[in-house]
């Protein structure tokens, strides 16, 4: 197993386990850095604190996207799997997205249902074809030069952009 593939484990792990224990995700995942057992490699740090600062817009496109199945039907992992393979695949720009693809459907297969697979690739697939879309309408937490956005100075202005659901901490 690559470093890559077990630092998406790892991240999948904190994930999970922050949803199963109706717990902030980077408090979690800031327990498992400090404990260290196993250790936390650097891109699961990323991975994870991607998905939580991108978790409003992955949650609205799985909901969008996955026909028949709301988010909490779902079964925990693959919600906390795809949120990691959704993240990957629209904001890190240096993952092929076969590889985000094929590693989701992989772990899928390894530590959920038989369905899961299938769900997942298909699910992944459909927001690869609408990638090009998805990434012009939501480039992300930063401006074009990579500094953050700046907060709405008015009620007007604040209007343009919808505000993130309630609850967007960490995973429900």
């Amino acid at each position: 197993m690559s470093a890559r593939s077990k630092a998406r484990k790892r991240a999948l792990d904190v994930l999970f386990e922050a949803e199963q224990r109706s717990a902030p995700v980077l408090e979690t995942l800031a327990g498992r850095v400090a404990a260290a057992d196993p250790p936390v490699p650097e891109y699961a740090v990323e991975l994870v604190e991607g998905v939580v600062a991108h978790q409003g817009r992955i949650d609205e496109l799985l909901g969008t996207y996955s026909r028949d199945w709301p988010l909490d039907r779902m079964p925990a992992v693959d919600r906390a799997l795809l949120r990691l393979a959704t993240f990957e695949l629209l904001w890190c720009e240096d993952v092929p997205d076969a590889v985000v693809i094929d590693e989701a459907v992989t772990l899928a297969r390894s530590l959920s249902t038989d369905e899961s697979p299938a769900f997942v690739n298909g699910l992944l697939g459909r927001l690869l074809d609408l990638k090009p879309g998805l990434a012009a309408e939501h480039p992300g937490p930063t401006g074009p030069a990579g500094e953050p956005e700046q907060e709405p100075e008015s009620e007007a202005e604040s209007e343009s952009e919808p505000a993130p659901p309630a609850g967007t901490r960490g995973p429900r």
